[in-house]
């Protein structure tokens, strides 16, 4: 007789819950994308004051146009790339350097060529309230809203604003086409260069005296309502396990919250960190450093890690 030996079915060993797998769970991987989106905003006005202090009025444009193109070359390479982690962090960087170097500095020369002076604060004498850049970007509402309606009335979009206006308004144009492949880096390059542009613009015609102002009481209402907004999509995006919708759901998230940031800055309620670097660069290099680490590991992070995370 022949005896049979028992045999133990292999195992398959727990999978490694290393820094990387950590990050990808709720809350970290939607906390990590909506620091970078905020500190990014941030740091934005001080990578414009820190070119207008290097480069002066001669070469300062000349270095705007090669930021830009620095963001046009990344949004080539993102659309070109087949990954959605990728091709999501590519468009990010491309929209935010394309709209620093591009978009805000055509209107700063803008403003230099017609002459418009800064818009000064009167509630602190010798403050400035308002850029002069700024000033001339209200005249683009225009277009915003022209860039706007084929936007939201893109059969194609995945944006969940959007599909509620379609559904709430009657504006669907149609079922989303069958076996549409969607561009990760051309989706997150437009994303925050429009939701940037739109947020931009709704602060400026909410501080204008002529509308409402900044110390207008709707305004305090406007600032509650966008802050209790802000606060529940965060508490969303903190749900996400996904880090690449996690990223392109952060971009409004922060600039929102952004939004009421730079309220309550106008109202003088803090020190703008950002636009003194001369003053506040140490504190500007660690959370350049801070930045630079985190999205580099957010880069690394798994795509959609949890399957493995619940083994």
């Amino acid at each position: 007789m022949t005896a049979t030996a028992s045999v133990t079915p292999p195992t398959t060993p727990a999978p490694r819950k290393g820094v990387l797998q950590q990050l990808a769970r709720p809350p970290l991987v939607g906390l990590f994308a909506f620091l970078i989106v905020f500190v990014v905003q941030g740091l934005g006005h001080t990578l414009m004051v820190g070119m207008e202090a290097i480069f002066g009025d001669e070469y300062v444009l000349q270095s705007a146009f090669v930021l830009g193109l620095a963001g046009a070359i990344l949004l080539f390479i993102g659309m070109r790339h087949d990954s959605e982690v990728a091709g999501t962090w590519y468009g990010f960087w491309a929209g935010s350097l394309i709209w620093s170097g591009w978009v805000e500095f055509s209107f700063v020369w803008s403003a230099n060529v017609l002459g418009v002076p800064d818009l000064m604060d009167i509630h602190a004498p010798g403050e400035i309230a308002t850029k002069a850049e700024y000033l001339v970007m209200m005249s683009s509402v225009g277009v915003c809203l022209g860039v706007l309606m084929p936007l939201m009335m893109n059969r194609e979009t995945k944006c969940n604003m959007f599909v509620w206006f379609q559904r709430n308004l009657k504006l669907r144009t149609g079922k989303p086409s069958r076996g549409y492949e969607r561009n990760f880096a051309y989706i997150t390059a437009l994303e925050t260069i429009f939701v940037t542009w739109f947020c931009y613009l709704a602060l400026l015609f909410i501080y204008d005296e002529n509308i409402l102002g900044d110390r207008h009481p709707v305004t305090y209402g406007i600032f509650f309502l966008n802050t209790i907004w802000a606060f529940y999509l965060l508490s969303r995006l903190l749900q996400m396990w996904k880090v690449t919708t996690a990223v392109r759901y952060s971009i409004p998230t922060a600039i929102i919250a952004y939004s009421s940031y730079e309220i309550a800055g106008r109202w003088n309620l803090y020190a703008d960190i950002w636009v003194h670097p001369e003053k506040f660069g140490v504190v500007l290099a660690l959370l350049a450093g801070a930045l630079a680490v985190a999205a580099f590991l957010a880069f690394r992070t798994p795509a959609h890690a949890k399957r493995d995370l619940q083994a």
